[in-house]
């Protein structure tokens, strides 16, 4: 799966798990405060990449991801390793 997949698969859950615009997921833009991210909604976030991906994602996997591009990057990583 090539980044660009990737990143069309994520913005398409986020759109419709977070209900947030599609327009507002732009890579430099703050994952957190974009999404509105609470401590419950991590756990949403985990469940849809799971369910979309097949990898595990686990509290430490998010220390130092702020934005988009982080998320992106580290989702690309955990499928690089699973594969």
């Amino acid at each position: 799966m090539n980044k660009e997949v990737i990143i069309e698969k994520i913005k398409a859950f986020l759109i419709e798990e977070f209900e947030v615009d599609g327009d507002d997921i732009q890579p430099e833009a703050n994952l957190k405060d974009t999404l509105g991210l609470d401590s419950l909604d991590y756990v949403d976030l985990v469940v849809s990449i799971e369910s979309n991906f097949g990898v595990k994602l686990v509290e430490v996997d998010f220390v130092g991801i702020d934005s988009f591009q982080s998320f992106y990057d580290l989702i690309e990583n955990k499928l690089k390793v699973k594969a």
